[in-house]
């Protein structure tokens, strides 16, 4: 006989999970249904996110995947409003794919959706139809959709994840707005110290090759650095390249994701605000996995990898293994160190009455305002420390250079004898 994993609320009202034996789905929902519940979600024991140990390789070959085939979160955005507002209009799932496949720009998710139609006209259910395309539907959106189907609120699940979704862009858009002049601040950093390398300080060294002088060993690497830089132009981008390859390599490795993660946590004012965006979308992302009747397990694992930070997902991880040995959901997050006050206090609250899923809520509002507040923060100081930060570090460059001269005449006699 097969596992079956269900989520259902007794006449009560009160909403209980468990595991039974069956020998077919149909079979275990009829023995809940014969015991008057009221079923929110059963599925097999065997289904659920997959969690395998990917070699290197297997994992750059499915980020690869998930670039070449993927879609932007807009384009899923409008997709879910779009799909949510059809089908509580009466349309049935094929017709809405139908009618929305004709009026995609998008020419990548346009494919997506007419493989999607064709499967549907096959007798595959929307998740089912959904699950052969990764790269655009993770395993949180199918999961979603899923538990609509069984419980018979696909309507209701498609609704709360369109505004799950714009809640999740919304933050991500004001995230990067943050991002975005810093980012263009140290590119701009970039291109002048090779212009310095590659143009000024070779002017300099003729300069200096006529006196003749022995000059301070800065200024001597900084010369040897530009004359490399000059006489290997293209090695020197193939060793751009090759690092930055080897940090995404590195972030693709378990430990390598965990370190890099754990310095972008540190870092002053941006690493706060990343810290409150990501608890933001942990706390909406489990608030919504529980109101859909997701079993707990089940949640806290799709929750691990929703975060994408290899820190605070370890610890969610971590959390599950403690909470199938028995420890409280507060209890275990508590344990792992990482998870602030104000959301253990809620979640330790919504365990006691039962409304885990609206107090998630308020903590991911809780969240986003401060998200919001550190923004305002980053906006006012991020431009004079970006300031100091580039005009020293090219002031350090020209100081280097300008050494020799700030002894000049030692440097002419120097060269005299």
């Amino acid at each position: 006989m097969a596992s079956f994993q269900f989520v259902i609320k007794d006449a009560k009202g009160a909403r209980s999970e468990g595991i039974m034996k069956a020998l077919t789905m149909e079979e275990a929902i009829d023995k809940l249904t014969r015991e008057g519940a009221t079923i929110i979600s059963v599925k097999s024991s065997a289904e659920g996110a997959f969690r395998g140990r990917l070699s290197l390789f297997d994992r750059l070959m499915l980020t690869i995947y998930k670039i070449r085939t993927g879609v932007g979160l807009k384009v899923l955005v409008f997709f879910t409003r779009q799909l949510a507002t059809m089908f509580s209009a009466g349309l049935t799932i094929e017709k809405s794919l139908s009618n929305l496949e004709k009026g995609e720009k998008n020419k990548k998710f346009r494919k997506v959706l007419i493989k999607m139609s064709n499967d549907i006209k096959k007798g595959f259910s929307l998740s089912e139809a959904m699950e052969q395309h990764p790269g655009v539907f993770n395993s949180l959106y199918v999961s979603l959709v899923k538990a609509g189907e069984v419980s018979g609120t696909l309507h209701t699940v498609l609704d709360e994840l369109a505004i799950y979704q714009e809640k999740m862009e919304d933050t991500r858009r004001k995230v990067w707005s943050a991002m975005a002049y810093p980012i263009f601040i140290i590119f701009v950093l970039i291109v002048v110290v090779f212009i310095l390398f590659y143009w000024i300080i070779p002017m300099f060294a003729r300069v200096y090759e006529n006196f003749n002088a022995d000059l301070p060993v800065p200024t001597l690497l900084a010369i040897s650095i530009s004359h490399f830089i000059r006489d290997n132009l293209f090695i020197t981008f193939l060793l751009v390249i090759a690092f930055f390859m080897g940090i995404f390599l590195v972030y693709l490795t378990d430990k390598g994701k965990y370190l890099i993660d754990s310095i972008i946590l540190k870092f002053p004012v941006i690493g706060n605000m990343l810290k409150n965006s990501i608890f933001s979308k942990f706390s909406r992302t489990f608030s919504i996995l529980m109101t859909s009747g997701v079993p707990i397990m089940e949640t806290l694992e799709l929750v691990g990898d929703v975060v994408q930070n290899a820190v605070i997902g370890t610890a969610v991880r971590n959390a599950r293994k403690m909470v199938k040995e028995g420890y409280s959901v507060a209890g275990a997050f508590k344990k792992t160190g990482v998870f602030p006050p104000t959301l253990l206090q809620l979640i330790s609250t919504g365990e006691e009455t039962g409304d885990m899923d609206k107090l998630l809520g308020k903590a991911a509002e809780f969240f986003e305002k401060l998200v919001d507040s550190v923004i305002v923060r980053l906006t006012s100081l991020i431009e004079p420390v970006l300031i100091i930060l580039m005009a020293g570090i090219v002031g350090t460059i020209i100081i280097v250079v300008y050494l020799p001269i700030f002894n000049l005449g030692l440097a002419i006699s120097q060269g005299a004898k």
